[in-house]
Order: C-alpha cells, then sequence, then structure tokens
C-alpha cells in the first residue's frame, strides 16, 4: 500500500537540493509525481507530491525534517484525494506594465466569481526596447460546473483596461 504525500521545501538556494530530494524519495522506495519547484530571491521554493510505501512512511518523514540541518525548512503532509473533474477551467495569461495590486486585483474578481486559482506562475522582467518592468502572469482558474462564468470574461478585460493589461482568456480542455 501507497501513501501520497506532499512536502514543501525552502532554503538558500545550492545546487544539489533537488538530488537530495530526489535521493530521499528512491531510499524510501518512494515514487516522484508531481513537482514545482523555483529559485526565488536567493531561495529554492519546491513543492512536491510522492508516494510512498505505507510502512515507510514514519522513516521517510523523520529523513525530511533532517533537512533542517541542511538550512532547509521543510514539511511534509498527507496528499488529499482530489475530484475527479474539477469542473470549468480556463487560461489566462496577463502581460502588462508592473504595477502593486495586479494580483489582488484578478484573484478578487475570480473568488468573486466562485472560481478557484488552481496554478499561478509569474514574473517582473525588463521590457526589451523601454526597459520598463513587465509583468507576466500565466494563470489556471477553474469553477464548479453549476458556476455561471458568462461576463467574466469582459469583467477580465475592463480589469485590463484599468490596469494596463493585456489578459487573454480560452478554455483550458483538461
Amino acid at each position: 500500500m501507497q501513501t501520497a504525500l506532499i512536502m514543501t521545501v525552502l532554503g538558500p538556494d545550492k545546487p544539489g537540493i533537488v538530488e537530495a530530494l530526489s535521493t530521499l524519495v528512491a531510499d524510501a522506495g518512494g515514487n516522484w509525481l508531481e513537482s514545482s519547484m523555483s529559485h526565488l530571491g536567493g531561495h529554492f521554493a519546491g513543492i512536491v507530491q510522492v508516494s510512498v510505501p505505507t510502512d515507510r512512511v514514519p522513516l521517510f518523514r523523520e529523513k525530511v525534517e533532517k533537512m533542517a540541518e541542511e538550512g532547509l525548512a521543510c514539511t511534509i503532509q498527507d496528499a488529499f484525494e482530489t475530484e475527479a473533474d474539477p469542473g470549468i477551467c480556463f487560461s489566462l495569461e496577463i502581460m502588462g506594465q508592473d504595477r502593486p495590486g495586479i494580483v489582488r486585483a484578478i484573484s478578487d474578481l475570480v473568488v468573486q466569481a466562485g472560481g478557484n486559482v488552481e496554478k499561478f506562475v509569474s514574473s517582473v522582467e525588463s521590457a526589451a526596447m523601454s526597459g520598463e518592468q513587465l509583468f507576466k502572469a500565466e494563470v489556471i482558474v477553474c469553477f464548479d460546473s453549476e458556476t455561471e462564468v458568462d461576463g467574466l470574461e469582459q469583467r477580465l478585460s475592463e480589469i485590463g483596461d484599468e490596469l494596463t493589461l493585456d489578459v487573454s482568456w480560452q478554455a483550458d480542455n483538461r
């Protein structure tokens, strides 16, 4: 029998972190299922879903917690069962001059419409010609299949106009 676990890892970035994590999983007879990892502000930040034989979970948890000795803050939790059908999902691409409040405006609209942000990847880069700070984001939002989403694209467009953003919206066929 297998147990699904979620690990989070945060600490100063250095070579070998992913290798150390993958070795822990392999040594426990586990399987690396999904992950999202990034270098942010000089730190390594990651979240990983693994599957580990149930009888090896206590020792695996202990070894993960010992990663603190390497300067990494690690947590481990049981994964939750998820619904097979997330409902209606959309992919948003957002781009425009960076300014405070962009993430809040988009996430507030999603919540007010009864949706859930399933993925949010963003960055701030220098624009090629002007050197201005350019905000970019790729977002996946999902709504219960009962939720009425008519008018949501129009409201996203209005937010884009208010904040001078290009916002594209399309169905995400999962």
